[in-house]
């Protein structure tokens, strides 16, 4: 009978631990040094007064700083009129590298200037990456994304699904005949 034993196969550039390595107990201690030493200098700044990792005691504080690359909530432009100006024309639908954007289409044969307009629009947030590729390729700028929006979180995945009223509702806190910033004015007709 023959007995089989097992042979671990090696690869050339495989990194091999040494006993220092093996031992483990030097490793944590590095990584609670680590993890110690970022927290002693918060608590310093935290006591000189200089910003640091500081709480924000929600909801009796309400004041959020965003991040510098913030983008915000979608908001859907209105006309004076109060009707969306979205035409429908489905780029930003297109353009969604999540497929979030959900747009139907109705016609207003009334409106000479402006026949096609949304039925329906939805944005589903649980999945959306807030990448902003929407908002460039609309060409009417009728798509914004609005910055300081505290009550875009939930914890329930079917409230995340925006609306056409929801996305008209929020009053921007620009004037709307202002173009959108990082984008130069008069340009309307670059995505």
């Amino acid at each position: 009978m023959t007995r089989r034993t097992h042979v671990r196969k090696r690869y050339w550039n495989e990194p091999e631990m040494g006993w220092y390595e093996k031992a483990y107990l030097p490793e944590i201690l590095k990584g609670l040094a680590i993890t110690g030493g970022v927290f002693l200098r918060n608590m310093a700044k935290w006591m000189t007064g200089k910003k640091g990792a500081l709480t924000t005691y929600y909801p009796e504080e309400t004041r959020w700083d965003y991040a510098r690359g913030n983008r915000g909530k979608h908001v859907l432009v209105q006309r004076p009129d109060g009707s969306p100006q979205c035409i429908a024309c489905n780029l930003c639908a297109t353009v969604c590298p999540a497929k979030v954007i959900e747009i139907e289409a109705a016609f207003d044969p009334a409106d000479a200037a402006h026949p096609k307009y949304p039925a329906r629009f939805e944005i589903d947030y649980s999945r959306c990456v807030f990448c902003g590729l929407c908002v460039e390729a609309c060409p009417e700028d009728a798509i914004r994304m609005e910055k300081e929006v505290p009550t875009l979180p939930s914890p329930d995945r079917h409230v995340m699904w925006l609306g056409k009223e929801e996305l008209l509702a929020w009053k921007p806190a620009r004037d709307a005949a202002k173009p959108y910033p990082g984008r130069p004015a008069g340009d309307k007709d670059r995505p």
